[in-house]
């Protein structure tokens, strides 16, 4: 929090404590030209990456840019506080702090000063007397409920993010800070990625294998049975040991990662929950080590889910829609009837507008041009860049790149020179 913004202890003319949180003048000028080298970067991957279509590394650093520049929008960081704080309201799990947004501002955010315990702070709270264990599985459960019931998650919960309420010790809960990245799923990803988790939950790796196919994360095309022997392959060994030392995060890495064998097509949307339920796994097995996260979070993904994809929740869908539906059906009738008439007389044709053709006839060129050396730089650069940017702090506080800036520069001249030899 403190790379981007700085935070002061303040007060209202009322008496009421606060925290101003005030973006770093000059800050954004910096960070948009770092991005521009990340921009750079996924170009020239993308260019002479043999991979370079599936492995999608503009998607990658345009989903980073969307975060790291929404980061600076406190009016936007303030707006997610109060979502989140909504869903919570009542909660006894989570709190998340009141926004005064008659002080906030696009450059401020003035929110409720809170107490707590940070959460890295062990030795404090078991001196405290808090009840570790219930502690890490509220944690687990709080983050399955971000995800999975509000699609609205909290996605930067390292420990400098979370305190405790020490209030009460034996039934102590979280208190979250830092809004500025909460991120959500679209509604496909969501179902297909909690479906995933259940299926691997449950051992059962065709479902894995085939979930992969109907998301579209993998082709249409791909060998089910082998893709679930992929699967068997990675999640199998770890119920071979103690469920307590098993990551579950690590394992669902594992598993894509295995799967681009398969073709898999990054999926930018995901790289945030990937991070974040690594961050709530690490931040659980330091409360309490000998958690189980199978046994904790199987359960809940499987009530949220009995609850959202439901019968009765189908049925209020449908029952919202039916009107909508019954508006355009009277068209319907005539829409078919026309259809299958210009499918009778041969009609029907699939256009291919010129530019489509033009980009295929430029993506032909570029494999074409492919220079191996080429392709080992670039891979190593945005490598480099992804592992770097997505550890934001460090990564803005060490903005200054000349070295790197001419080392691009040497490469970028080099590769346009053999472009125009190609």
């Amino acid at each position: 929090m403190a790379s981007i913004a700085q935070v002061h202890a303040a007060r209202l003319p009322d008496g009421t404590e606060v925290v101003a949180k005030v973006v770093r003048p000059g800050i954004e000028a910096r960070i948009r030209r770092d991005l521009e080298l990340l921009d750079a970067l996924a170009r020239l991957a993308r260019r002479y990456h043999p991979e370079g279509e599936r492995i999608r590394p503009n998607e990658v650093v345009t989903e980073f840019k969307r975060v790291i520049i929404d980061e600076l929008d406190m009016q936007r960081e303030g707006a997610n506080a109060s979502l989140l704080r909504r869903n919570f309201e009542g909660s006894e799990d989570l709190y998340i702090p009141k926004i005064h947004w008659s002080h906030t501002a696009d450059r401020v955010l003035v929110m409720e000063r809170v107490g707590g315990v940070p959460v890295r702070d062990i030795d404090e709270l078991k001196r405290l007397g808090v009840d570790l264990e219930r502690l890490a599985t509220r944690g687990i459960r709080v983050f399955y409920t971000q995800v999975f019931r509000d699609n609205l998650f909290h996605a930067d919960m390292h420990p400098g993010n979370i305190r405790i309420d020490v209030s009460d010790p034996a039934d102590a809960s979280y208190i979250a800070l830092d809004f500025g990245i909460v991120a959500s799923l679209a509604p496909k990803d969501l179902y297909y990625i909690g479906e995933n988790f259940l299926a691997i939950f449950n051992r059962d790796y065709r479902r894995v294998a085939e979930l992969h196919v109907e998301a579209g994360w993998v082709p249409a095309d791909t060998r089910i049975d082998e893709m679930e022997a992929a699967a068997r392959t990675v999640c199998e060994p770890s119920f071979t040991r103690p469920l307590e030392e098993v990551s579950f995060g690590q394992m669902v890495i594992n598993l894509f990662q295995v799967a681009r064998r398969f073709k898999l097509t990054i999926q930018p949307q995901l790289i945030m929950l990937q991070k974040t339920l690594l961050n709530i796994e690490g931040m659980g097995r330091e409360l309490y080590p000998k958690i189980n996260i199978w046994e904790v979070a199987k359960p809940e993904l499987e009530s949220i889910f009995r609850e959202r994809y439901g019968f009765a929740k189908t049925a209020r869908k449908v029952g919202r829609e039916l009107p909508s539906w019954l508006a355009r059906s009277p068209d319907i009738p005539n829409m078919v009837h026309e259809a299958l008439r210009l499918a009778a007389r041969g009609q029907i044709k699939a256009r291919i507008d010129s530019s489509d053709l033009n980009q295929i006839n430029q993506q032909m060129q570029r494999h074409n041009r492919r220079v191996p050396g080429a392709i080992l730089s670039a891979g190593l650069l945005i490598s480099g860049s992804m592992l770097a940017a997505f550890d934001v702090g460090p990564w803005l506080q060490t903005h200054s790149l000349p070295a790197i800036g001419a080392f691009i520069a040497a490469a970028v001249i080099g590769w346009r020179t053999l472009d125009r030899r190609a």
